[in-house]
């Protein structure tokens, strides 16, 4: 039967089923190649998540909350984080394959890289648990949680690298905030990474980076 013989009405709905199952298998991805990608992805944050110290400090990825890790990649496509190389890399995923890695990466726990000084450690989780009372910085436990494991949309900060930590947190509205309209969260965040002094930032990055 031809369409063209059928209800304008009818025509329609069929049409747009088809659109929608041909999204869906657009969309769809095997698990050969969640796992290609997982390959891919240990290239650089390490074969168990755990991060890497290259050329550039590579974050930790391993135990991370998927809603935040899935958020992260969405900015990247979106060109809300600035990260030339990470939005390639996360255009190239399919929607459905973001859920997936970010779950992948949860369930993975291995033990810290660590490397911070250790003399830095007392400070930063003083920091981390008081915050600074004297400038109306919170602690930092108040939205990571008291083990830095997060919630979320609040990422996990426990065992993260301290040179990625103190990277970021020194270059937040650069690559975070360019954009504040669509900034979301990280705009959140901007004030409080702006008001700590390098030193501070060395202390809780050391802090992080020793716990499990």
């Amino acid at each position: 039967m031809k369409l063209s013989c059928l209800p304008l009405s009818l025509q329609t709905a069929i049409a747009a089923t088809g659109l929608a199952v041909a999204m869906s298998d657009a969309c769809a991805f095997s698990q050969r190649d969640l796992e290609a990608k997982i390959e891919y992805c240990k290239t650089c944050h390490g074969l168990s998540g755990q991060g890497y110290r290259g050329s550039i400090p590579m974050p930790r990825l391993a135990g991370q909350q998927p809603e935040y890790l899935e958020n992260q990649l969405r900015a990247f496509i979106e060109r809300r984080r600035e990260s030339k190389f990470m939005s390639a890399v996360a255009s190239a995923l399919s929607p459905t394959m973001l859920p997936a890695l970010a779950a992948h990466f949860k369930d993975l726990n291995p033990k810290p890289l660590k490397g911070a000084p250790k003399d830095l450690v007392a400070a930063g989780k003083k920091l981390y648990e008081e915050g600074i009372p004297e400038t109306n910085i919170q602690p930092c436990a108040m939205c990571h949680g008291p083990d830095a494991k997060g919630e979320g949309t609040a990422p996990r900060l426990a065992g993260q690298l301290h040179d990625y930590v103190a990277k970021t947190l020194l270059n937040w509205t650069k690559e975070r905030c360019r954009d504040r309209a669509n900034a979301g969260l990280s705009a959140v965040m901007e004030p409080i990474a702006n008001s700590l002094n390098e030193a501070q930032i060395a202390a809780i990055a050391a802090y992080l980076d020793h716990l499990e």
